[in-house]
């Protein structure tokens, strides 16, 4: 079952989405191959500290965050991944790593790479490593209003 905050966020703003369950996979190439997904249609969401500040940091399952990179567009000084310890408890409702990339439903900020926007869906961890949702891309840009930048390769 997807993450019913979520889900329920969705259903409220009337926004067409489907639910794909596959095996278990962990790895967001795993989990595009076993949803049949296309790695750049696949988004993967990384909790990133800007600052000492969480952020949400959402790329295509076939790049890889350049952290100069993500450094240099948001201004931060100090750019790092966070550990799985310091976040963990603002996704309750989620397998750790498999967060949904709507930073708007636990109060933090979200850069999506430009890569992202070539696409016309985007598909994403629904709060567990079985459940894929896909809905249109302009419909995640509407609802979360990411920052859109460069930061992967």
């Amino acid at each position: 079952m997807p993450v019913r905050a979520l889900k329920q966020f969705l259903d409220k703003e009337k926004i067409k989405y489907i639910s794909i369950v596959h095996s278990t996979a962990y790895t967001a190439q795993e989990v595009a191959a076993s949803a049949h997904i296309p790695g750049k249609e696949l988004a993967k969401t990384i909790i990133v500290e800007l600052d000492g500040e969480m952020a949400m940091a959402v790329l295509p399952a076939n790049r890889k965050i350049v952290l100069q990179d993500l450094r240099d567009v948001t201004g931060s000084d100090q750019v790092k991944f966070a550990c799985e310890d310091d976040f963990k408890q603002k996704f309750p409702e989620c397998e750790t790593g498999a967060m949904p990339p709507f930073g708007n439903l636990y109060g933090m900020d979200v850069y999506a790479a430009e890569a992202l926007t070539r696409n016309d869906d985007i598909a994403f961890n629904a709060g567990s490593h079985t459940e894929v949702m896909k809905l249109a891309y302009k419909d995640f840009e509407r609802l979360v209003q990411p920052k859109v930048v460069s930061f992967t390769t």
